[in-house]
């Protein structure tokens, strides 16, 4: 791609992105992708707590963001409707699975929330301890969340939705998005009172 291009797709709105992808360029498609692989693939992974299984409902989520491009309307911000998308693919996951797992199964695949976090090689032993204990207490105290709080919190923490952006991908009104993320933070700050 040339350096006088990617100016433009650095500067150009997801929205009209997917509307030049749907008119068939196929270079806003990858932007696109690039923009958002990692915060779908994080909110999916954290929601199934399997690794092949966000690998799958990944391809899944993009496969269906290319079918649909063609009848793409601007009706909300383009990572309200991905994220709306790949909620719908997790649904499906958990439906399908659920006949076929224990309870005690689904409870012990736990999401990496803070997989992408590191610690610095320079910091000293006892700091990259505390650091490695902190990560394992918010994925365990994450996990624990009531399934509509964990969804609302992932949504917000990955997919950077706003409430109202939460609601609309939810399907629900806004004062409940509302009241999930706050029983999901109070939830969480109880969880975690100890590393505060």
């Amino acid at each position: 791609m040339s350096t006088a291009i990617m100016p433009l797709m650095a500067e150009a709105a997801d929205e009209t992105l997917m509307q030049r992808y749907a008119r068939g360029d196929a270079a806003a498609f990858d932007e696109l992708y690039r923009r958002h692989e990692l915060k779908v693939w994080r909110f999916i992974r954290r929601s199934v707590g399997n690794r092949a299984s966000a690998d799958e409902l990944m391809q899944e989520v993009w496969f269906s963001v290319a079918r649909q491009a063609p009848r793409y309307v601007r009706t909300a911000r383009f990572t309200t409707w991905l994220f709306t998308l790949a909620r719908h693919r997790v649904i499906d996951a958990h439906r399908m699975r659920r006949p076929h797992d224990s309870i005690d199964e689904t409870r012990t695949h736990a999401p990496q929330i803070a997989e992408q976090l590191s610690t610095s090689p320079a910091e000293n032993p006892a700091s990259q301890l505390q650091a490695s204990q902190e990560r394992e207490a918010l994925i365990g105290a994450v996990q624990r969340l009531p399934d509509e709080q964990r969804e609302a919190f992932l949504l917000q923490a990955e997919g950077e939705l706003s409430v109202a952006e939460i609601a609309k991908a939810t399907g629900v009104n806004f004062e409940t998005a509302k009241s999930r993320l706050r029983y999901a933070r109070a939830a969480l700050k109880t969880m975690l009172q100890e590393f505060a």
